[in-house]
């Protein structure tokens, strides 16, 4: 690709999947790094849980680790392109909850990441995880 060609959007297509895989690594990145500290430490994750009680969940002892290990699991796949589209509806699933629960709350600005999250989520579910995946390696396609 010359020069005249970058400058030009219309060019950049040839690059999604490599954008699409910088996507996903930037993400999956950061819901690991997100959840690491209560997935290494009890008492972050009993932190956690006292959060998810304050803010009117029942069962937190049950849902700290279970939202904590969805978001781990969910990292990882997406990380490695593995299994993306059902992580994804996973992902979405869970910052669909922390958005109407939580983050709903503290306005457009507090609500963002968890929105993105969502949106993210559903897009890799429609979209799949791309060229550079695991995913495509398994099924054999382009995605």
């Amino acid at each position: 690709m010359n020069m005249r060609q970058m400058a030009d959007p219309k060019h950049w297509s040839k690059a999604e999947e490599i954008f699409l895989l910088g996507f996903r690594l930037l993400v999956g990145g950061f819901l690991v790094w997100g959840v690491w500290d209560n997935v290494i430490s009890s008492d972050r994750m009993a932190e956690f849980s006292r959060f998810l009680a304050s803010q009117g969940f029942v069962y937190p002892d049950l849902l700290a680790p279970v939202s904590v290990y969805a978001q781990l699991v969910c990292g990882i796949g997406i990380l490695l392109g593995l299994m993306t589209r059902w992580l994804g509806v996973v992902c979405a699933v869970n910052f669909l909850v922390a958005l109407i629960m939580v983050d709903a709350q503290g306005g457009f600005r507090q609500a963002f990441p968890a929105a993105m999250l969502i949106m993210f989520g559903l897009y890799v579910a429609s979209r799949g995880a791309g060229r550079y995946s695991i995913d495509a390696v398994l099924w054999k396609t382009p995605e």
